[in-house]
Protein backbone atom coordinates (compact mmCIF):
# COMPACT_ATOMS: atom_id res chain seq x y z
CA UNK A 1 0.00 0.00 0.00
CA UNK A 2 2.88 2.36 0.81
CA UNK A 3 4.40 1.76 -2.64
CA UNK A 4 1.04 2.36 -4.32
CA UNK A 5 0.60 5.63 -2.40
CA UNK A 6 4.08 6.87 -3.34
CA UNK A 7 3.53 5.98 -6.99
CA UNK A 8 0.19 7.82 -7.00
CA UNK A 9 1.89 10.85 -5.45
CA UNK A 10 4.33 10.88 -8.37
CA UNK A 11 1.73 10.16 -11.07
CA UNK A 12 -1.18 12.44 -10.12
CA UNK A 13 0.52 15.90 -9.83
CA UNK A 14 1.99 15.82 -13.38
CA UNK A 15 -1.42 14.83 -14.75
CA UNK A 16 -3.09 17.75 -12.97
CA UNK A 17 -0.36 20.15 -14.14
CA UNK A 18 -0.83 19.11 -17.77
CA UNK A 19 -4.61 19.44 -17.38
CA UNK A 20 -4.12 22.95 -16.00
CA UNK A 21 -1.96 23.84 -19.02
CA UNK A 22 -4.81 22.77 -21.31
CA UNK A 23 -4.45 22.06 -25.01
CA UNK A 24 -2.35 21.01 -26.83
CA UNK A 25 -0.51 19.65 -23.81
CA UNK A 26 -3.36 17.56 -22.46
CA UNK A 27 -4.09 16.05 -25.86
CA UNK A 28 -0.39 15.28 -26.25
CA UNK A 29 -0.35 13.49 -22.90
CA UNK A 30 -3.37 11.40 -23.89
CA UNK A 31 -1.65 10.50 -27.18
CA UNK A 32 1.40 9.25 -25.26
CA UNK A 33 -0.80 7.24 -22.89
CA UNK A 34 -2.73 5.75 -25.83
CA UNK A 35 0.49 4.68 -27.57
CA UNK A 36 1.95 3.08 -24.43
CA UNK A 37 -1.35 1.41 -23.55
CA UNK A 38 -1.53 -0.05 -27.07
CA UNK A 39 2.03 -1.35 -26.75
CA UNK A 40 1.23 -3.01 -23.42
CA UNK A 41 -2.04 -4.43 -24.75
CA UNK A 42 -0.27 -6.09 -27.69
CA UNK A 43 2.13 -7.75 -25.26
CA UNK A 44 -0.79 -9.10 -23.26
CA UNK A 45 -2.57 -10.31 -26.38
CA UNK A 46 0.55 -12.15 -27.48
CA UNK A 47 0.66 -13.83 -24.10
CA UNK A 48 -2.96 -14.85 -24.65
CA UNK A 49 -2.16 -16.35 -28.05
CA UNK A 50 -3.10 -13.43 -30.32
CA UNK A 51 0.06 -12.22 -32.12
CA UNK A 52 -1.01 -8.60 -32.63
CA UNK A 53 1.29 -6.29 -34.58
CA UNK A 54 2.72 -3.72 -32.18
CA UNK A 55 3.52 -0.90 -34.60
CA UNK A 56 0.28 -1.15 -36.55
CA UNK A 57 -1.76 -1.41 -33.34
CA UNK A 58 -0.12 1.74 -31.95
CA UNK A 59 -0.73 3.71 -35.15
CA UNK A 60 -4.32 2.48 -35.29
CA UNK A 61 -4.91 3.34 -31.62
CA UNK A 62 -3.68 6.91 -32.17
CA UNK A 63 -5.95 7.23 -35.21
CA UNK A 64 -8.96 5.93 -33.27
CA UNK A 65 -8.13 8.26 -30.37
CA UNK A 66 -7.99 11.24 -32.76
CA UNK A 67 -11.36 10.28 -34.24
CA UNK A 68 -12.99 9.82 -30.84
CA UNK A 69 -11.49 13.06 -29.51
CA UNK A 70 -12.66 15.09 -32.50
CA UNK A 71 -16.06 13.47 -32.85
CA UNK A 72 -15.12 12.15 -36.31
CA UNK A 73 -14.06 15.57 -37.61
CA UNK A 74 -10.44 14.74 -38.50
CA UNK A 75 -9.65 14.78 -42.21
CA UNK A 76 -7.68 11.54 -42.40
CA UNK A 77 -8.35 9.67 -39.15
CA UNK A 78 -11.02 7.36 -40.52
CA UNK A 79 -8.95 6.55 -43.61
CA UNK A 80 -5.90 5.83 -41.44
CA UNK A 81 -7.96 3.44 -39.31
CA UNK A 82 -9.09 1.67 -42.48
CA UNK A 83 -5.50 1.52 -43.70
CA UNK A 84 -4.34 -0.09 -40.44
CA UNK A 85 -7.07 -2.77 -40.69
CA UNK A 86 -6.18 -3.45 -44.34
CA UNK A 87 -2.41 -3.56 -43.83
CA UNK A 88 -2.66 -5.78 -40.75
CA UNK A 89 -4.85 -8.14 -42.78
CA UNK A 90 -2.33 -8.21 -45.63
CA UNK A 91 0.52 -8.85 -43.19
CA UNK A 92 -1.44 -11.82 -41.83
CA UNK A 93 -1.33 -13.41 -45.30
CA UNK A 94 2.30 -14.31 -44.66
CA UNK A 95 1.45 -16.57 -41.71
CA UNK A 96 1.33 -20.20 -42.87
CA UNK A 97 -1.13 -21.16 -40.12
CA UNK A 98 -4.25 -19.22 -41.11
CA UNK A 99 -5.67 -19.48 -37.59
CA UNK A 100 -2.60 -17.71 -36.23
CA UNK A 101 -2.72 -15.13 -39.02
CA UNK A 102 -6.38 -14.42 -38.45
CA UNK A 103 -5.81 -14.15 -34.67
CA UNK A 104 -3.03 -11.62 -35.28
CA UNK A 105 -5.22 -9.60 -37.62
CA UNK A 106 -8.09 -9.50 -35.14
CA UNK A 107 -5.72 -8.78 -32.26
CA UNK A 108 -4.21 -5.78 -34.03
CA UNK A 109 -7.64 -4.34 -34.87
CA UNK A 110 -8.85 -4.96 -31.31
CA UNK A 111 -5.92 -3.14 -29.72
CA UNK A 112 -6.36 -0.16 -32.04
CA UNK A 113 -10.00 0.28 -31.06
CA UNK A 114 -9.55 -0.64 -27.39
CA UNK A 115 -6.65 1.68 -26.55
CA UNK A 116 -7.95 4.41 -28.85
CA UNK A 117 -11.14 4.80 -26.80
CA UNK A 118 -9.04 6.74 -24.28
CA UNK A 119 -9.44 9.68 -26.67
CA UNK A 120 -12.88 10.08 -25.10
CA UNK A 121 -11.23 11.98 -22.26
CA UNK A 122 -10.19 14.71 -24.69
CA UNK A 123 -13.68 14.63 -26.21
CA UNK A 124 -15.15 15.50 -22.81
CA UNK A 125 -13.30 18.82 -22.99
CA UNK A 126 -14.36 19.41 -26.60
CA UNK A 127 -18.08 19.09 -25.87
CA UNK A 128 -18.08 20.60 -22.38
CA UNK A 129 -20.97 23.07 -22.03
CA UNK A 130 -20.01 26.60 -20.96
CA UNK A 131 -19.84 27.37 -17.27
CA UNK A 132 -22.05 30.10 -15.93
CA UNK A 133 -20.38 33.01 -14.22
CA UNK A 134 -21.83 31.86 -10.90
CA UNK A 135 -20.42 28.33 -11.11
CA UNK A 136 -17.98 27.77 -8.20
CA UNK A 137 -15.26 26.56 -10.60
CA UNK A 138 -15.93 29.08 -13.37
CA UNK A 139 -12.31 30.28 -13.24
CA UNK A 140 -11.04 26.85 -14.35
CA UNK A 141 -12.71 26.96 -17.76
CA UNK A 142 -15.34 24.52 -19.00
CA UNK A 143 -12.98 22.04 -20.66
CA UNK A 144 -10.68 21.67 -17.65
CA UNK A 145 -13.54 21.55 -15.16
CA UNK A 146 -15.46 18.80 -16.97
CA UNK A 147 -12.38 16.68 -17.67
CA UNK A 148 -11.36 17.00 -14.03
CA UNK A 149 -14.87 15.95 -12.97
CA UNK A 150 -14.66 12.76 -15.05
CA UNK A 151 -11.19 12.00 -13.68
CA UNK A 152 -12.43 12.48 -10.11
CA UNK A 153 -15.45 10.28 -10.77
CA UNK A 154 -13.24 7.39 -11.84
CA UNK A 155 -10.71 7.92 -9.06
CA UNK A 156 -13.45 8.19 -6.44
CA UNK A 157 -15.02 4.94 -7.60
CA UNK A 158 -11.65 3.19 -7.46
CA UNK A 159 -10.90 4.59 -4.00
CA UNK A 160 -14.35 3.84 -2.59
CA UNK A 161 -14.32 0.31 -3.99
CA UNK A 162 -10.84 -0.35 -2.59
CA UNK A 163 -11.52 1.00 0.91
CA UNK A 164 -14.96 -0.54 1.38
CA UNK A 165 -13.85 -3.78 -0.26
CA UNK A 166 -10.91 -4.12 2.14
CA UNK A 167 -13.14 -3.42 5.15
CA UNK A 168 -16.25 -5.43 4.26
CA UNK A 169 -15.56 -7.40 1.09
CA UNK A 170 -16.26 -11.01 1.94
CA UNK A 171 -18.56 -12.02 -0.92
CA UNK A 172 -16.61 -11.88 -4.17
CA UNK A 173 -17.82 -10.26 -7.38
CA UNK A 174 -16.83 -11.94 -10.68
CA UNK A 175 -13.96 -13.67 -8.92
CA UNK A 176 -13.14 -15.73 -12.01
CA UNK A 177 -11.92 -12.50 -13.63
CA UNK A 178 -10.55 -10.55 -10.65
CA UNK A 179 -10.37 -12.29 -7.24
CA UNK A 180 -10.00 -8.99 -5.37
CA UNK A 181 -13.40 -7.59 -6.41
CA UNK A 182 -16.34 -7.83 -4.00
CA UNK A 183 -19.98 -6.79 -3.95
CA UNK A 184 -19.36 -4.44 -1.03
CA UNK A 185 -16.49 -2.90 -2.94
CA UNK A 186 -18.81 -2.28 -5.88
CA UNK A 187 -21.35 -0.64 -3.57
CA UNK A 188 -18.69 1.51 -1.94
CA UNK A 189 -17.33 2.61 -5.29
CA UNK A 190 -20.76 3.53 -6.65
CA UNK A 191 -21.58 5.48 -3.49
CA UNK A 192 -18.31 7.42 -3.75
CA UNK A 193 -18.69 8.22 -7.46
CA UNK A 194 -22.30 9.30 -6.91
CA UNK A 195 -21.32 11.65 -4.09
CA UNK A 196 -18.57 13.17 -6.24
CA UNK A 197 -20.95 13.49 -9.21
CA UNK A 198 -23.54 15.35 -7.13
CA UNK A 199 -20.96 17.76 -5.74
CA UNK A 200 -19.12 18.06 -9.05
CA UNK A 201 -22.20 18.91 -11.11
CA UNK A 202 -23.13 21.56 -8.57
CA UNK A 203 -19.60 22.97 -8.88
CA UNK A 204 -19.88 23.29 -12.67
CA UNK A 205 -23.27 24.97 -12.39
CA UNK A 206 -25.46 22.01 -13.38
CA UNK A 207 -28.38 20.48 -11.44
CA UNK A 208 -26.83 18.40 -8.69
CA UNK A 209 -29.63 15.84 -8.97
CA UNK A 210 -28.19 14.73 -12.31
CA UNK A 211 -25.30 13.31 -10.33
CA UNK A 212 -27.62 10.55 -9.15
CA UNK A 213 -27.50 9.26 -12.74
CA UNK A 214 -23.99 10.32 -13.81
CA UNK A 215 -22.20 8.95 -10.73
CA UNK A 216 -23.51 5.36 -10.87
CA UNK A 217 -23.20 5.30 -14.67
CA UNK A 218 -19.55 6.35 -14.78
CA UNK A 219 -18.75 4.22 -11.73
CA UNK A 220 -20.29 1.10 -13.24
CA UNK A 221 -18.57 1.62 -16.60
CA UNK A 222 -15.25 2.33 -14.87
CA UNK A 223 -15.62 -1.00 -13.07
CA UNK A 224 -16.33 -2.68 -16.40
CA UNK A 225 -13.18 -1.16 -17.87
CA UNK A 226 -11.11 -2.45 -14.98
CA UNK A 227 -12.63 -5.93 -15.32
CA UNK A 228 -12.05 -5.95 -19.08
CA UNK A 229 -8.33 -5.38 -18.58
CA UNK A 230 -8.27 -7.95 -15.77
CA UNK A 231 -9.80 -10.48 -18.18
CA UNK A 232 -7.09 -9.67 -20.72
CA UNK A 233 -4.35 -10.08 -18.11
CA UNK A 234 -5.82 -13.34 -16.86
CA UNK A 235 -5.98 -14.69 -20.41
CA UNK A 236 -2.30 -13.73 -20.83
CA UNK A 237 -1.28 -15.13 -17.44
CA UNK A 238 0.07 -11.73 -16.37
CA UNK A 239 -0.28 -9.91 -13.05
CA UNK A 240 0.27 -6.42 -14.51
CA UNK A 241 0.27 -4.91 -17.99
CA UNK A 242 3.83 -3.68 -17.46
CA UNK A 243 6.25 -2.31 -14.89
CA UNK A 244 6.57 1.37 -15.75
CA UNK A 245 4.89 2.57 -12.52
CA UNK A 246 6.20 0.95 -9.31
CA UNK A 247 3.34 -0.42 -7.26
CA UNK A 248 0.84 0.22 -10.05
CA UNK A 249 2.10 -1.97 -12.89
CA UNK A 250 1.87 -0.46 -16.36
CA UNK A 251 0.11 2.49 -17.95
CA UNK A 252 -2.78 0.27 -19.07
CA UNK A 253 -3.33 -0.70 -15.42
CA UNK A 254 -3.86 2.99 -14.63
CA UNK A 255 -6.04 4.00 -17.57
CA UNK A 256 -8.15 0.85 -18.03
CA UNK A 257 -11.17 2.35 -16.25
CA UNK A 258 -10.96 5.56 -18.31
CA UNK A 259 -10.94 3.59 -21.58
CA UNK A 260 -14.57 2.64 -20.95
CA UNK A 261 -15.66 5.52 -18.71
CA UNK A 262 -14.49 8.52 -20.74
CA UNK A 263 -16.52 7.86 -23.93
CA UNK A 264 -19.63 7.03 -21.89
CA UNK A 265 -19.24 10.21 -19.82
CA UNK A 266 -18.80 12.22 -23.04
CA UNK A 267 -21.99 10.67 -24.44
CA UNK A 268 -23.89 11.53 -21.25
CA UNK A 269 -22.68 15.13 -21.35
CA UNK A 270 -23.46 15.53 -25.07
CA UNK A 271 -26.94 14.02 -24.75
CA UNK A 272 -28.23 15.34 -21.43
CA UNK A 273 -26.22 18.33 -20.21
CA UNK A 274 -27.07 21.83 -21.39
Amino acid sequence: MRQRTLSAAMFVPPLLIVLALGEPWFGGLIAVLVAVAAWEATRLLRGAGYPAGTGLAMVGALAVAAEVASGGQTHYGGLLIAAVVIVSGVVAFGEKDTKVGFSGWMGTAFVAVYAGLLGGLVRVGQIAPPLSGTAPVAQFGADRAWILLVILLVWSFDTGAYCVGIALGKRKFLAHISPSKSYWGLVGGLAASTAVAVGGLWAVGQPAVMGLALGPLVGAVAQAGDLAESMLKRAAGAKDSGGLIPGHGGILDRVDSFIFAAPVAALFIAALVR
